[in-house]
């Protein structure tokens, strides 16, 4: 590709390694990105004017492309469908969450920098959740924080805190209110540099009034939570990627009730780094952490330095995994199958962004 062919606004959130893999594609057209989608159709927007609604976006078919928001697209010359989409320097995915389909990946957002786990005061914080989020978030390329928001619900918000630091294991753990406004600017302290944000959180959280308190703008619709238990329903029905008041991006996604994991890279061993850290003290190589002696990691929960059910939630997410890549296994040898035998090659594996 010829190296003076203009590029994307590095405002949209472009980057180095976005150059690297676009060039790649010889002869491939302008990239722009996908703001939102809808039934088999991408909004993408080439200009911060389009993104503001000052110009009118693309809208292309997402034809046989593996599509989500925060991607990067090349659409075909004749501006119909997505040609290309550009590889991903990060993804936050999880299980699809529908019947039938648990071996297939569904993408929540794609290109983020940072991803806010969110959990609220008010109501009693999950620590066993957050240990699927974060390795979700590790496993995604972004850069995990936790904030515990509604902090105008409550008069002193350091013990919940304190609860969820224990598993955060050195990833900062925010307070934030969108109503009050505490902590917003240090949300959003993250975005500098045109990086892209993400929450991920359960429904009723607050993540909708804190992404209108980013925005500065009643974008979002926020609905009142059920008093009983502070939760409530999601207000967000599809995911979308909107500019931030001074530089960089937000994308918005559905409350997730489930968080379902996706196969893991290294995700595991470092949302649960401290147990990991144990069991390499342990006497024999292949101690299964019960009955065995000189366990490290139960002389520990003898001492009460690690909790049990920490272990026991570590080994319920490795087992879960392995059952996943069973799935996934039967899953591509029934379309072998199928095809009569052909495997597909490498490159056309609709599982290797992940």
């Amino acid at each position: 590709m010829d190296s003076t062919v203009d590029r994307p606004d590095s405002a949209l959130g472009w980057t180095p390694e976005l150059e690297h893999s676009w060039r790649s594609l010889d002869g491939a057209g302008m990239p722009g990105r996908v703001s939102r989608l809808d039934r088999g159709w991408s909004t993408v927007i080439r200009s911060m004017d389009e993104a503001r609604g000052i110009a009118d976006p693309l809208r292309v078919r997402n034809i046989g492309a593996d599509v989500a928001v925060g991607d990067w697209v090349v659409p075909s010359q004749d501006g119909e469908r997505v040609e290309h989409v550009i590889e991903r320097y990060s993804a936050f995915t999880r299980r699809a969450s529908f019947d039938g389909m648990r071996a297939v990946s569904h993408t929540l957002a794609a290109n983020i920098d940072a991803v806010f786990l969110v959990h609220a005061l008010g109501s009693t914080p999950s620590p066993r959740r957050l240990e699927r989020e974060l390795v979700l978030a590790f496993d995604s390329g972004a850069e995990p924080v936790v904030v515990l928001t509604k902090t105008d619900l409550v008069d002193d918000p350091e013990p919940e805190r304190k609860s969820l630091v224990e598993v955060a294991l050195g990833v900062p753990v925010l307070l934030a209110s969108g109503i009050s406004g505490e902590g917003i600017d240090a949300l959003a302290d993250y975005a500098q540099g045109n990086r892209t944000l993400t929450f991920l959180g359960a429904s009723g959280v607050g993540k909708s009034t804190l992404v209108n308190a980013m925005l500065g703008a009643q974008t979002q619709e926020t609905n009142e939570v059920r008093l009983g238990d502070q939760r409530g329903r999601h207000t967000t029905v599809a995911a979308e990627l909107l500019p931030l008041p001074k530089e960089g991006w937000l994308i918005d996604t559905p409350g997730v009730r489930a968080v379902s994991l996706w196969l893991s890279g290294n995700g595991i061993e470092r949302a649960f780094a401290d147990v990991f850290d144990l069991m390499d003290n342990c006497r024999f190589r292949d101690c299964k952490h019960d009955q065995e002696p000189g366990c490290a990691v139960q002389a520990a929960i003898e001492s009460g330095d690690l909790n049990p059910i920490r272990l026991s939630s570590l080994e319920h997410l490795v087992e879960e995994e392995a059952a996943l890549e069973e799935e996934q296994r039967a899953r591509e040898k029934a379309a072998d199958r199928r095809s009569g035998g052909r495997t597909r090659p490498p490159e056309e594996s609709e599982f290797d962004d992940f």
